[in-house]
């Protein structure tokens, strides 16, 4: 897939849209795992039926700014605080603030807190003694760890900082969130365009069986995904198509790309999700096209726009990026 913990840190992306290296690989789970994270992170907020609702009407009103609402909960709870990503090599991963460790943590932490033993699937956290790390509130000394996918992680405890295994592809790594991050008092909230009523649009489903996308992400990695079909619609009398990915929840859901990237939008791209087809239709509610954790944080393992989803249009609805 394409996961990432609803956790994140800004400003340090443009180096990463540089990686698209790697080779396509089959669909993996970590694709759709990414992809019902981030429903539960951002569609937790109540929506009125979107075929009934009108972007003039006080219901859809509330509804979109209920959902702005839920971003910002959900930005300050999991993205901001992030505050480390480190990937696995085999054998032993040094852990602590000394920067000579792996698994650089903050400098809060010991300098030397322990270490990660990667063998084959199984990675055990071995703490160094004097270092307090708990799971569950209990005391660790070692313990093999479960990572994000399948699930559920175990979450190391140390401090402020909270620990846990990553997987992507055929990697493993460390995500390290601080729950004291100066990143969450320094957001200022979100921007975004005028609600618009042309950006609240009606497409066609249309269904491909077999239908594949390669899909590249922040970290260089490459995944060819298979898709649902393709979504055709018209905006400012031209028609255009996007191709909707995977979810677990039968949602759809885009990465796409529009030519507001240069100043307006975040430059690698904006997610938009839409409630399945109803007699063929999708509607495409372009005012709730919102940034990628990556937009906030370098720690985050985004997928990016395939080819398809590219669009040659301005898309001036949704969240804003302030670059």
């Amino acid at each position: 897939m394409i996961r990432s913990n609803c956790q994140g840190q800004p400003q340090r992306t443009r180096r990463t849209l540089r990686k698209f290296s790697g080779h396509p690989s089959v669909l993996h789970s970590s694709f759709v795992y990414f992809v019902s994270f981030v429903v539960r992170c951002f569609v937790f907020a109540a929506v009125v039926p979107l075929a009934a609702a009108d972007t003039s009407d006080a219901a859809y009103q509330k509804s979109l700014a209920k959902w702005k609402a839920g971003r910002i909960v959900s930005l300050k709870r999991d993205w901001l605080p992030l505050a480390g990503l480190a990937w696995l090599k085999p054998g032993e991963n040094t852990l602590g603030s000394d920067s000579s460790s792996r698994v650089l943590l903050p400098q809060s932490a010991p300098a030397h807190a322990g270490v990660f033993l990667l063998e084959g699937d199984q990675i055990t956290v071995r703490v160094r003694d004097g270092v307090r790390v708990t799971s569950g509130g209990k005391p660790v000394r070692e313990l093999k760890l479960v990572a994000d996918d399948p699930g559920p992680e175990t979450v190391l405890e140390l401090g402020s900082l909270r620990i846990h295994v990553i997987k992507r592809y055929q990697r493993y790594g460390i995500r390290i969130k601080d729950l004291e991050s100066p990143e969450i008092k320094k957001f200022s909230g979100l921007t975004y365009f005028a609600v618009g009523p042309g950006y609240r649009i009606t497409g066609t489903f249309e269904p491909a069986p077999g239908k594949k996308v390669v899909i590249p992400d922040v970290t260089g990695d490459v995944n060819e995904v298979e898709v649902p079909g393709v979504v055709r619609f018209r905006l400012h009398g031209r028609e255009f198509t996007l191709t909707p990915l995977p979810s677990d929840n039968g949602r759809l859901f885009f990465i796409l790309e529009d030519q507001t990237k240069d100043r307006e939008t975040y430059p690698a791209g904006r997610y938009l999700y839409a409630d399945p087809p109803v007699d063929g239709k999708v509607v495409l509610d372009f005012n709730r096209a919102y940034n990628p954790p990556c937009a906030f944080t370098a720690y985050a393992t985004c997928p990016l726009p395939p080819k398809e989803n590219r669009l040659p249009v301005r898309i001036e609805a949704g969240e804003k990026y302030a670059h």
